[in-house]
């Protein structure tokens, strides 16, 4: 797939979900890399970081996608011919590649670990982490049911819920603003995460923050599954992570809008979950509480103290 084609399919949601947006971006920085045709080295890099910069310009939100990318690019801070460039560009995209497709497996291990017989679950959007946690203690033996909402407006639950049923896992397909209704008949409320900040608050689809409100005055603890990939290193600064927001057409259609001049629809993508309200991250590299977040981009990404300007 080529690089443009990519960019516009991980822009309109074609392509979703923080891990596979990741993937997809380094496997198009992979094919862009093997099939660029310069023959000066700096022209390579330079190449190179016009095409990152495109990839990450897709979807602010999901720090995943400058994460990974910049895990690729990190193959051009020294080389001395194109050929070395390019080869060590597609050995640190298979690195990332084969990481990432582990990481759901190491984290479902895990999560499953935290997931008791008997236990009535809870999740939102369709984060291959979070199921892969729930499809591990399905396959563990244990008897779970799951509460799993639409999620307006794109619906990604119906994604969710389709992968549960050919699992054989009693579910129940509520719609968002239900979650209040029934928290008191969930044990635990398990997602993922977009993006994590330092201090361990969660960037999640749109109503995430609600549903860990609900979880925390009924006192069911929520858990996030979420690869090490997609803690935020700028957070440190202080930066704030920018929220999306989408057309406004996906929740009311353009001809409906035109007919209603002093309505503005606001459609943002996501919302912020204050650590407060999390009781665990679990990553591949180990379950932590939320104050710990900095130390996963401190010793699992990498990050120097001179990078943060």
């Amino acid at each position: 797939m080529l690089l443009s084609e990519t960019a516009e399919n991980i822009k309109k949601m074609e392509i979703r979900g923080a891990g596979r947006i990741a993937r997809a971006a380094v496997e198009a920085l992979a094919d862009f890399a093997r099939n660029l045709d310069v023959s000066d080295p700096e022209t390579f890099k330079r190449e190179m970081q016009g095409a990152a910069g495109v990839l990450t310009a897709t979807r602010p939100t999901a720090v995943s996608l400058p994460n990974a990318v910049r895990y690729v690019m990190r193959a051009l801070d020294s080389f001395e011919s194109v050929e070395a460039a390019r080869e060590a560009t597609l050995s640190r995209a298979a690195e990332f590649i084969n990481h990432s497709e582990h990481a759901v497996e190491w984290i479902a291990e895990i999560g499953a670990r935290h997931i008791s017989d008997g236990d009535v679950l809870l999740t939102h959007c369709n984060s291959e982490a979070a199921l892969g946690c729930i499809l591990e203690a399905h396959r563990q033996g244990k008897e779970i049911e799951v509460y799993a909402t639409e999620v307006r407006p794109r619906g990604q639950g119906l994604i969710t819920i389709r992968t549960l049923n050919e699992a054989g896992i009693r579910t129940n397909y509520i719609i968002d603003s239900a979650v209040r209704y029934f928290i008191n008949d969930v044990d635990l409320v398990i997602v993922g995460a977009d993006a994590i900040a330092v201090n361990g608050a969660v960037v999640n689809k749109i109503g995430t923050a609600q549903i860990a409100h609900a979880a925390n005055e009924a006192r069911t603890n929520v858990i996030v599954a979420a690869e090490t990939y997609k803690f935020a290193p700028r957070t440190i600064l202080g930066e704030k992570i920018e929220i999306e927001e989408r057309d406004p057409a996906e929740v009311l259609p353009r001809e409906e809008a035109e007919r209603l001049p002093f309505v503005r629809v606001r459609n943002p993508a996501f919302d912020v979950t204050p650590a407060e309200y999390i009781d665990l991250i679990i990553t591949e590299r180990g379950a932590i509480p939320p104050e710990l977040a900095y130390t996963v981009i401190r010793d699992y990404l990498g990050w120097r103290i001179e990078e943060f300007r």
